[in-house]
């Protein structure tokens, strides 16, 4: 299960650095003052779903949380099946898991917008030599399938908001949500993977930057680590956040050098609550994005980043929330939409309920993981692997267990636009 905190962040002063503002491109989102606005300029209430699960596999998801990690779930996969199968999988899970039937439903259900959780070994093959950025040979298995899910959108009239969930080492100590290695450098502990982080978004600004569909780059899931001390391994206590505020600061240079169109979105410490020493951001085009899981659906819970909002003069997007019940969801969104806060569900599905579709298990899969769980014995390879190609089969949209009182509970009979009223 996700290990998400509501901190109260204090605020401060401390600049990023100092960025142009870029140019208001006409027909692209952006951030305008307080306020998230469409190509034309109008208010926009961005409701979307997060795909995660798909390019980053959680643990929990998969019935594996005592696996946590994505890297850990595959080895222990390999060991029963061999890395070959292994692979085949992985691909077959990605063909089937998210396809153009799950995006034509989200729009069917009022949804306008996609949050995809992207994993940086899909978009970055090798690297040679010192000069990361220069070196590196780029895997288009992840940039085709960011194509195909602008192709599906672009056909519904929706947003896509990508989001570097698993960044280059990774950027925190809860090793589920960015597949992080602890026996190999952080993100934080290694300048080549900043390096590579930097450049991965330099490639997706030079891909991209002409692309409307795409409403925004999130550009570091999450953070969860303590730079001034140790013991606070979220950096919810954070008061500086400096290694945070200067990748997000060379990160925003190198993006803007090649793209002026397209909305950046932060996240602050702590999860992506705590901005202490992060704000505030010279870039204009540049949004806020907290996180809310399992808090208080007041006006209370959410007033320390409606201040944020106010004081640094720019919008705020709920860029997860979700893993709860239909009536504390229907509270939260009315909560955020009546202070003009769009927001993106997680997951669109996984295994378990909760969601607005469900991932069936089989017999030979509830096998693995009995034994991946040290609660069976060892299926056979065969076994094995019949069941995690089934799996990967009964991730399709026309497979699902499909939750309509989700949706319901999230889109109202009102929330069929998203245009802000």
């Amino acid at each position: 299960m996700r290990h998400f905190l509501l901190f109260l962040a204090s605020l401060s002063i401390i600049c990023l650095g100092s960025f142009a503002p870029p140019a208001q491109a006409e027909g692209f989102v952006r951030a305008d003052h307080q306020r998230i606005v469409d190509g034309k300029g109008n208010p926009l209430i961005l409701r979307g779903l997060g795909l995660g699960g798909w390019m980053v596999q959680e643990g929990y998801m998969m019935g594996l949380a005592n696996l946590k990690a994505q890297h850990i779930i595959r080895n222990r996969i390999s060991e029963v099946i061999g890395e070959k199968r292994t692979e085949q999988f992985y691909r077959s899970w990605r063909e089937n898991a998210v396809t153009k039937a799950d995006i034509d439903a989200m729009a069917k259900w009022g949804f306008n917008s996609v949050r995809l959780p992207m994993h940086w070994n899909l978009f970055i093959e090798d690297k040679h030599g010192r000069n990361t950025s220069k070196n590196i040979v780029w895997n288009e298995e992840g940039f085709r399938r960011i194509d195909l899910l602008i192709r599906w959108l672009k056909a519904n009239d929706m947003y896509l908001i990508l989001d570097l969930h698993a960044a280059p080492g990774g950027q925190g100590h809860d090793i589920a949500i960015s597949d992080r290695n602890p026996n190999k450098p952080s993100l934080w502990h290694s300048d080549e993977n900043q390096a590579m982080m930097i450049a991965l978004w330099s490639e997706v600004a030079r891909r991209y930057k002409d692309e409307p569909t795409i409403a925004g780059y999130d550009l570091l899931n999450e953070p969860n680590w303590g730079f001034q001390d140790k013991k606070d391994k979220g950096g919810c206590r954070e008061t500086e956040n400096q290694p945070l505020r200067d990748i997000y600061r060379r990160t925003i240079s190198a993006i803007r050098a090649i793209d002026t169109n397209h909305m950046l979105i932060i996240e602050g410490n702590c999860w992506g609550n705590n901005y202490a020493g992060v704000l505030p951001i010279d870039d204009r085009n540049t949004a806020l994005s907290f996180h809310k899981y399992w808090t208080p659906t007041t006006q209370e819970s959410i007033e320390p980043f409606l201040k944020l909002r106010e004081q640094y003069d720019m919008p705020l997007w709920n860029g997860e929330s979700g893993e709860n019940n239909n009536e504390w969801y229907a509270r939260a969104v009315e909560l955020q939409e009546k202070n003009g806060i769009g927001w993106s569900w997680w997951p669109l599905k996984k295994m378990g309920a909760g969601n607005p579709l469900e991932i069936k298990t089989n017999a030979n899969y509830r096998r693995l993981i009995a034994y991946l769980r040290s609660e069976g014995k060892k299926p056979s390879a065969r076994t094995a692997f019949s069941g995690l190609m089934q799996l990967a089969t009964d991730s399709r949209y026309d497979r699902n267990i499909h939750h309509q009182a989700v949706v319901d509970a999230l889109m109202g009979p009102s929330r069929k636009s998203g245009t802000a009223e």
